[in-house]
């Protein structure tokens, strides 16, 4: 079975809500085949039929997420976040990719003046 295969199957049962701080995540059993693979493949573990789940979209997990603190972007939920600082062994700063690129680019103006930054490939 393909990635997309997988993605496709599960995106059909699978749904996602934000509220504020919050992601909700809605499974669905009547489009469900009971195959478990949206079980297998979450990372944080949040999908769990502890009890029969009804045919409409039923409340499955509640995660707290971390956001851009710039522009609020969802990034990934706090836990993912408090992993990957443990395992990265220093605190993950909450920045989206384009938020994090131009604090990069403020930094290296401001400890390397008069310096531009090399683009890949660039010689000196």
């Amino acid at each position: 079975m393909g990635v997309w295969h997988v993605y496709r199957i599960v995106r059909q049962v699978l749904w996602s809500v934000d509220r504020g701080e919050k992601r909700t995540i809605l499974h669905n059993m009547a489009r469900c085949a009971r195959c478990g693979t949206c079980w297998r493949i979450c990372p944080q573990d949040a999908v769990e039929f502890k009890h029969l789940l009804e045919s409409d979209w039923d409340e499955v997990a509640t995660l707290n997420l971390a956001r851009c603190k710039v522009c609020g972007e969802t990034l990934y939920t706090k836990d993912f976040g408090e992993v990957l600082s443990e395992k990265l062994d220093t605190k993950v700063d909450s920045l989206c990719p384009r938020h994090r690129e131009e604090l990069s680019r403020l930094a290296s103006v401001y400890f390397f003046p008069g310096k531009s930054r090399m683009k890949m490939g660039e010689k000196r």
